[in-house]
Parts: structure tokens; C-alpha cells; sequence
């Protein structure tokens, strides 16, 4: 028998359309969003979302990231290696792994904040600028993630789950 307080893999209830029921602060999520991005590389964009979506157990916006970082011709050996990028050195340039790295503390924040070394390795590699653009992608991805999971959005659709 499940404990349905736990059981994280169904939904008994439908759950709210985010959009709808707040548009206002949906919006405010889109153009945050937008602006996280600005002057950053696309790729490293998808690289950092899609991390930050493995760590969450967002499968819904995992799906969404890797299917747009395959369209815009990320390779899928690099996608394949995301969620062990500390052994594929291969795989990632510098900024790309202190990108990952930083994201992972961020996203991860609750479990030893952001140590200075993640830190100091990610403004090494970026501007200041960037830096902080990073880091609104990092929190603007996190967001996303946490809405996707609380709304029991289905991967591949724009449905929220329930039971069938």
C-alpha cells in the first residue's frame, strides 16, 4: 500500500494553471527570465537549466531543455554528460563547468551555500556582468523547476498530472 503523503509519482486532485491563476506574476517570471539570459552563450544556457533541472527532479523542464538544446545543435554525447560533468572534463570548456558547478551550489543552496572557491571559479570565467546574469538564470531555473513540480506538469506535454 502507498502512503499517498509521500507517494511523489501521483496526483490524486488537478493542480492550478500557474499562468492563469496568477498572470501577473507569471509575466514577471517571463521577462526575469528574458533578462537572465541577456549576454549569455545559448548553449551554456541550456547546460546550466538543464543541471539545475536534474538536481530538482524536474522532468518536465528537463525535457523542455534538452529537446531545445538539441534543436539549437547541442550534441547529444555533451547532454549525456551533463549530470556527470566532474568526470567529462572533456566534455565542458572551463566556464562551463564553473557554471555547472556554481549552479549545482545554488541549486543546492540549503546544503552548504555557495562556497567561496565555487564562487571565486565562476567570477574567474565571467565578468561581473555575466556573472550576475548567471546567477539570475541559476535562480530564474530554479523557480521554474519548483513551479513545474508543485503543478505536476507531465514532460513532453503542457498538462499538469493527475490520476488516470
Amino acid at each position: 500500500m502507498t502512503n499517498e503523503s509521500t507517494d511523489s509519482t501521483v496526483t490524486d486532485s488537478a493542480r492550478i494553471d500557474f499562468a492563469q491563476a496568477v498572470p501577473k506574476a507569471f509575466r514577471a517570471l517571463i521577462s526575469f527570465d528574458a533578462a537572465a539570459r541577456e549576454g549569455l552563450d545559448p548553449a551554456l544556457v541550456e547546460l546550466v537549466q538543464i543541471r539545475s533541472s536534474q538536481l530538482n527532479g524536474c522532468a518536465y523542464c528537463l525535457h523542455l531543455h534538452t529537446s531545445d538544446a538539441r534543436r539549437a545543435g547541442e550534441s547529444e554525447e555533451r547532454l549525456h554528460m551533463v549530470s556527470v560533468w566532474r568526470g567529462a572534463e572533456n566534455f565542458f570548456t572551463e566556464p562551463e563547468r564553473a557554471a555547472l558547478e556554481l549552479a549545482e551550489a545554488v541549486t543546492l543552496v540549503s546544503d552548504a551555500g555557495v562556497p567561496d572557491a565555487v564562487y571565486r571559479r565562476a567570477a574567474a570565467h565571467f565578468t561581473e556582468d555575466e556573472l550576475a546574469h548567471l546567477l539570475a538564470l541559476i535562480l530564474t531555473t530554479n523557480i521554474w523547476n519548483r513551479i513545474a513540480l508543485s503543478t505536476s506538469r507531465v514532460p513532453g506535454t503542457g498538462r499538469r498530472g493527475g490520476r488516470r
